[in-house]
């Protein structure tokens, strides 16, 4: 979520008013911002995607809610500590956090372990261990329309008679310090990103969430006019009317069982009636086509932990594979492919399978995501239901990552095209009238360049460098993983090393290359990426053949605070994942809406953004989807592209030999290896197109008019990427509700009471 305090003031109409009133109190109200630790409950663009999210409902006029873990400890922070990356803990809670509200009285149970009894009149799950679920609400303003919804987060207590109730032999002391055994489970965030690591606890994070979030749904519910209250036993026929629950990814797909649970076990309801609604209530999000990052959870784990809800996938998948072989006799392959069970080795649980089977809508997030997720890893599933199979592309929200991080150009925007683009960022279209204004042009080159000024003085005081605010600015912020590719954008930082030293005389293009992200940390690659690009800036920053044509900056601690005053002071914005391993990236969009071009492949969302504003206007390169399909048919062979390109050999050369490692020249061992035997992502492959393009960036930035104009193309050709419009399309396409465009008078007015009554409408 990032810090709150701005964003409040802005979607509130009460920034300027604010900033009036600190000031007469002799106080510098960003001194007061920059105090504001950072919410970091999620990893990557996942977390941050659902945060845009809740900012696009409220905003909208969305009843919706944003369930999730209230972790004590964030993701963690990043120290650089001689270029290795250190982790520690996000203790964010230090000072408490006043936009939280503890709701003790919506406190519910959770249950894990025990056994599973049946009898006549169904099954019961009994002997369990029980951990309390404390609801914390934080408010969720929509932008200028006096609406607010409600994030609510849950934090594990133990109960009080914990460990007190069974046969204790009477050491009360050990009995109470145990109660930090329940209350582990919202302790800490794991921090992979795009890799799934079976850990127990990590499950029980999964199903914590889930229970909790269901039974407070299901409270709301049958509390609702829509729940008839006139019986017993609530009639739960109109449930997928009231009730969307989209999945942010498989995490959250205990969810399906424990829904079939509720209807079957507690409110006794018929299987088909019960899987009926469940089906009609649940849609899937995918986020990634990468193989290790699938949950597929072991089947005895499950067994330990929710001997139920296993119970009831057998039964799923049961019926599933019936059905499949009604309609393929005799594939016994495809029952295998398509199982929810994967046999061979240890069982596992294949839990977008779970999630496709329980829903009745999946999506991806970029159309060429869509696809690949239609005709490549779901494609059994899509031949069998082809219009379960959606796409919502991604988006981000205008207000943090435009008006909050950008005021300078969301000023200059609203004095030629009106304020209303900030509800609707279609509108930025009509800025392609403006794109031959001289004026105009000026003034957003001169924005650019006040922020990368500010940002200059920034890296000058917490890195101690010397900054040339007149260079380029070359940012590649994100995770760092292989599939992102730092290495191919740290092999041209060494292509360009080489080509200075080689002719210093010659005209060099003056960067500075900032480069950040944080590493899971038990992911070895990444952190040796972090080390070497740390080796990388130590040499290339003090070379004085070099002075301040190049400088190579790593990003410490990259986070949202971080990307609202990185993005706006960038010039070339760098995505360069392997074709078809990007689902869809949302920094991508955030750059693009802040003027800065982008060098990219084609993959995930930088597709649709060189659709929008014409391939022409971005920087393209490299093999499509189709040409990596082809290589790995023929086998990629890097060793190839190191006897055909001189400049990647040497650059290679210089890693391997210790040319930035002189104390330890085998450093890098792992890192070479990799790129030559075993290199997933093909960096050699694409190494020569991107250098080229690179080429072709460093000329247009010559041109300073030149690239200012392809600069105001791409802002007018960013309104699609708007959250607004991902949202729109799901409230419609799969949830649908209608957003509402009407402001709710404010509090101090009168209401009318004929008004006051609430649409129909689902709660999502």
């Amino acid at each position: 979520m990032g810090r709150t305090l701005q964003n409040t003031m802005i979607n509130l109409g009460l920034q300027n008013a604010c900033d009036e009133a600190v000031y007469q109190l002799g106080l510098d109200m960003e001194e007061l911002e920059e105090i504001e630790e950072d919410a970091g409950l999620g990893n990557g663009g996942l977390g941050r995607l659902a945060a845009c999210f809740l900012d696009s409902m409220a905003t909208l006029g969305l009843a919706a809610y944003g369930y999730g873990i209230r972790y004590e400890y964030g993701i963690f922070n990043q120290k650089i500590r001689d270029g290795w990356q250190v982790e520690e803990a996000d203790d964010w809670l230090r000072h408490g956090n006043p936009w939280e509200k503890a709701r003790p009285e919506y406190m519910l149970p959770v249950h894990f372990y025990g056994r599973v009894e049946h009898s006549a009149t169904g099954a019961k799950w009994i002997d369990t261990q029980v951990v309390l679920a404390l609801p914390y609400d934080t408010p969720v303003p929509g932008y200028m329309n006096n609406t607010v919804n409600t994030m609510r987060l849950w934090s594990a207590r133990a109960p009080n008679d914990f460990n007190l109730r069974d046969f204790n032999v009477g050491d009360y002391i050990q009995a109470v310090l145990d109660r930090n055994l329940a209350e582990n489970i919202s302790r800490v965030l794991y921090p992979n990103d795009n890799f799934f690591e079976g850990k127990e606890l990590r499950l029980k994070q999964e199903y914590f969430v889930v229970a909790a979030t269901l039974q407070d749904i299901i409270r709301r519910f049958k509390a609702s006019k829509f729940g008839s209250t006139d019986t017993v036993r609530t009639v739960f026929d109109s449930f997928p009317d009231q009730v969307a629950i989209q999945l942010n990814d498989t995490h959250p797909a205990m969810a399906i069982p424990e829904l079939m649970r509720i209807f079957v076990d507690i409110e006794k309801l018929p299987w088909d009636k019960a899987w009926d609604l469940t089906k009609r209530t649940f849609a899937y999000t995918n986020h990634t086509v990468l193989p290790e990052a699938l949950e597929r959870w072991p089947v005895d784990l499950v067994e330990k932990l929710l001997p139920r809800h296993l119970q009831i996938i057998y039964e799923i998948n049961q019926r599933h594979l019936d059905h499949i072989a009604s309609l393929f006799p005799n594939d016994v392959d495809r029952l295998r492919r398509m199982s929810l069970i994967e046999e061979g080795g240890t069982k596992r649980i294949n839990m977008a399978h779970l999630c496709i089977v329980g829903s009745h809508a999946v999506n991806g997030v970029a159309k060429i995501h869509s696809e690949i997720v239609k005709t490549q890893v779901f494609e059994d599933f899509a031949e069998l239901e082809p219009e379960k199979f959606q796409n919502k592309t991604n988006g981000i929200t205008p207000r943090r990552w435009l008006l909050l991080c950008n005021p300078g150009l969301a000023e200059l925007i609203a004095e030629k095209i009106g304020e209303d683009y900030v509800r609707d960022l279609s509108q930025l279209t009509k800025l392609h009238e403006f794109v031959d204004d001289d004026l105009f042009i000026r003034e957003v080159a001169k924005v650019k360049q006040e922020n990368k000024v500010k940002f200059a003085l920034y890296l000058e005081k917490e890195y101690k460098v010397k900054i040339n605010p007149s260079s380029m600015f070359d940012v590649h912020v994100k995770r760092i993983h292989e599939y992102k590719r730092q290495l191919m954008n740290c092999l041209h930082i060494i292509t360009m090393y080489n080509r200075i030293r080689r002719d210093p005389t010659k005209l060099f293009v003056p960067r500075t290359v900032i480069i950040g992200g944080k590493a899971a940390p038990g992911y070895h690659m990444a952190k040796m990426i972090i080390k070497l690009i740390n080796a990388v800036a130590q040499v290339v920053n003090n070379d004085p053949m070099v002075g301040s044509k190049l400088k190579v900056i790593f990003l410490e601690n990259y986070r949202v605070s971080l990307a609202e005053k990185v993005i706006p002071a960038t010039d070339l914005s760098e995505q360069i994942s392997t074709a078809g391993t990007e689902a869809s990236g949302t920094g991508n969009m955030k750059f693009m809406l802040n003027g800065a071009l982008t060098i990219g492949t084609m993959d995930g969302a930088n597709v649709e953004m060189a659709e929008e504003a014409g391939e022409e206007n971005l920087f393209i390169f490299g093999m499509r989807v189709e040409d990596v399909t082809e290589l790995d048919r023929k086998g990629y062979n890097a060793q190839v592209y190191y006897d055909r390109l001189p400049e990647l050999k040497q650059a290679v050369d210089q890693i391997k030999s210790g040319f930035f490692s002189p104390k330890e020249p085998s450093l890098f061992n792992d890192v070479i290896n990799m790129l030559f035997h075993h290199d997933r992502f093909k960096v050699f492959a694409d190494y020569e197109a991107y250098v080229k393009c690179q080429e072709k960036v460093s000329e247009l930035y010559l041109n300073s008019k030149a690239w200012t104009k392809m600069v105001i193309r791409n802002i007018a050709a960013a309104g699609k990427f708007s959250s607004d419009r991902t949202i729109k399309e799901y409230a419609r396409d799969i949830w649908h509700v209608e957003p509402s465009d009407l402001k709710i008078p404010p509090p101090n007015e009168p209401r009318d009471t004929a008004q006051d009554k609430t649409p129909n409408g689902t709660a999502a």
